[in-house]
C-alpha cells in the first residue's frame, strides 16, 4: 500500500461516518499551533508578523487537547511557530495518541536530533547499542552524546519522550535543495541539519515525511531532484503546496525584507505551470494528497475550497476563515462553523468570491475538497491511489547527493558573497560565481547557533556587501 493501512482505514471511516450522518461540514485535519515562537525567520512566513504581539504566548496543554476533542479530526498537525520549542510537546503528543489521533509534528528539524537523543536516553538498553553505534558511525550523534545516552540518570529515564509510532510522523520542512532551502529559511546549515535529522529518525524507526512550499523562484527540476534525494533517504511521504500571497506574508515581505511579493508568490496560472508534472511525481514518489487535488494543481479541473475541513487553533482560538487568512477567532469549532459565511470565500468556476482567494490553491483549502468529492470517479481514483503499491525508494548516488548539497556545504551558501565582501582573503565565493574552486567543508553546530532566530548577523553582512559594492563598483 502507498499509505499505512491502519491510518487509511481510520480516515476513510471518519469520512464515511459523517457522510452517512449527512454532516454538512466536519474537520479532517486540525492545524494545532500551541505557540508562534520560532528559531528561524523563514521568508514567506507571515506568522511572525501576524502574531507579533503574542509570540511569547502559549496554548496550555489541556486547552490543546480540548481543541482536538472539540473538532474531533482524525489527524492533528502540530505546527506553529516551531512546535519542538513548546515545553509540553512530549505530553501533547502522548495526549493526542491517547485520543487515538494520527499526529504530524511539523518542524524545521533543528531540535529533532535533541528530542531523539532524549528518547534514546529514556529507553536505552544493551539491545540498542548497535543502532547507537550506527548513529556514531554516520556522525549523527557524537561519542560524548552517546555516553550521555548510555549513562542516563533516573530523571532522563523518567522523562516523557516522543517515541516512534505508526501513528506519528516527523514532518520536516524542506523547501528545496541546500542553497534554496537555506535561502528561504534565512540561515545556512539548516538543510544539512534536516538531512541529518531525517537519517537519524529512519535509523530509529520513526515515520518521517517532508513538507514543501513552492515559490515563483523555485525551479521545477529542483523540485524533482529534491524528491529523488528525499526518496533515496527512504522518507515515507511528502506534502507539497504552492506559495500563496496571503496578507501577513505580503506585509512581512514588504516591511521586513523590502521585497515585492509579486516577485516571490505564485499566481494561479503560475501554480499550474509549476505543478504540470505533479501527477507524474505522484506516481514516482509517495506524495501525500489526493490525485483529485493533484489534477487541480495541474490545471485539469476546478475544486471548491473546503477550508473548514482543515481548521486552525492557536493562542487566540479558532482562526477563520482558514490557515492563511484571518478575519476573526472563535472560542469553539462549532461557533466558527456556524458563524463564518463560508460562501463568501474561495474560487468557484474560476471566479474569486473574495479577492484574497484569487490565486490560492493551497492544500489546506483544496486537498480535503478532493478527499470529500461525491463523484464516483473521484472516489475510485482516490482509493486506487491510496491502496496502490508504494513507489520504491529512488536509488542513492554520489551525483544525486552532490546536486542536493549545492550551498553552504561546498562554500556556495547564500552568505558567501557577503562573507567575501568583509573578508576577501578568506576566498569565499558568491552564490552565483562560476569560479570552480574547491571550498572547505562547511560545519554548522545547529543547536549552538540556530536556536535564536536572530537575523542581525545576516543583516549586518548584507549591509556590508551593499556598502562594498558601492565603494568598489565592478568595472564596466
Amino acid at each position: 500500500m502507498r499509505f499505512p493501512l491502519a491510518l487509511t482505514v481510520k480516515i476513510a471511516r471518519h469520512i464515511v461516518k459523517h457522510k452517512l450522518r449527512k454532516t454538512p461540514k466536519f474537520a479532517m485535519v486540525l492545524q494545532l499551533e500551541p505557540l508562534h515562537t520560532c528559531n528561524l525567520t523563514c521568508t514567506g512566513c507571515g506568522r511572525i508578523r501576524e502574531y507579533s504581539t503574542s509570540l511569547k504566548d502559549m496554548v496550555p496543554l489541556e486547552q490543546c487537547l480540548a481543541a482536538a476533542q472539540d473538532c474531533d479530526a482524525p489527524m492533528v498537525s502540530i505546527c506553529g511557530g516551531e512546535p519542538l520549542i513548546y515545553p509540553k510537546i512530549e505530553e501533547l503528543v502522548v495526549g493526542l495518541r491517547e485520543q487515538k489521533r494520527i499526529i504530524y509534528i511539523c518542524t524545521n528539524a533543528m531540535f529533532m536530533r535533541k528530542k531523539m537523543r532524549e528518547y534514546l536516553a529514556a529507553v536505552f538498553s544493551p539491545e540498542l547499542e548497535p543502532k547507537l553505534q550506527q548513529l556514531i558511525t554516520e556522525k549523527l550523534v557524537t561519542e560524548k552524546e552517546a555516553d550521555t545516552i548510555r549513562t542516563a540518570d533516573a530523571a532522563a529515564k523518567a522523562k516523557v519522550v516522543i517515541k516512534p509510532s505508526k501513528w506519528m510522523y516527523w514532518n520536516v520542512h524542506v523547501d528545496g535543495l541546500e542553497f534554496t532551502h537555506d535561502l528561504i529559511v534565512e540561515r545556512e546549515g539548516v538543510f544539512k541539519e534536516c538531512v541529518a535529522a531525517i537519517k537519524m529518525a529512519k535509523i530509529l524507526g520513526y515515520q518521517t515525511a517532508t513538507n514543501t512550499t513552492v515559490y515563483k523562484e523555485t525551479d521545477v527540476q529542483e523540485i524533482e531532484d529534491m524528491f529523488k534525494f528525499l526518496s533515496s533517504l527512504d522518507v515515507d511521504g511528502h506534502t507539497i503546496s504552492p506559495g500563496y500571497d496571503y496578507d501577513a506574508a505580503k506585509k512581512d515581505m514588504v516591511k521586513r525584507l523590502g521585497r515585492d511579493p509579486k516577485e516571490f508568490f505564485l499566481t494561479r496560472d503560475m501554480t499550474r505551470q509549476k505543478f504540470a508534472k505533479i501527477e507524474e511525481w505522484g506516481q514516482m514518489f509517495t506524495i501525500f494528497g489526493t490525485p483529485v487535488y493533484q489534477e487541480f494543481l495541474a490545471g485539469k479541473r476546478e475544486l471548491t475550497c473546503t477550508a473548514w475541513a482543515i481548521p486552525t487553533y492557536n493562542v487566540k482560538g479558532w482562526k477563520a476563515p482558514c490557515y492563511l487568512m484571518t478575519d476573526g477567532h472563535y472560542p469553539t469549532y462549532g461557533e466558527m462553523l456556524g458563524t463564518v459565511k463560508w460562501e463568501k470565500y474561495g474560487v468557484v468556476d474560476g471566479v474569486a468570491r473574495d479577492s484574497r482567494c484569487e490565486h490560492c490553491m493551497v492544500h489546506c483549502g483544496y486537498d480535503p475538497s478532493g478527499a470529500l468529492s461525491n463523484k464516483p470517479r473521484d472516489t475510485w481514483i482516490n482509493m486506487k491511489y491510496n491502496f496502490g503499491s508504494k513507489p520504491k525508494p529512488y536509488a542513492a548516488s554520489a551525483e544525486l547527493e552532490k546536486r542536493a548539497f549545492n550551498g553552504a556545504s561546498i562554500g556556495n551558501g547564500h552568505l558567501a558573497e557577503a562573507k567575501a565582501a568583509i573578508n576577501p582573503a578568506a576566498g569565499a565565493r558568491g552564490a552565483f560565481s562560476n569560479t570552480k574552486t574547491e571550498a572547505k567543508p562547511h560545519t554548522h553546530a545547529a543547536e549552538d547557533s540556530c536556536g535564536t532566530g536572530d537575523t542581525s548577523q545576516r543583516d549586518d553582512l548584507l549591509t556590508k556587501i551593499a556598502a562594498s559594492k558601492t565603494t568598489n563598483p565592478k568595472p564596466e
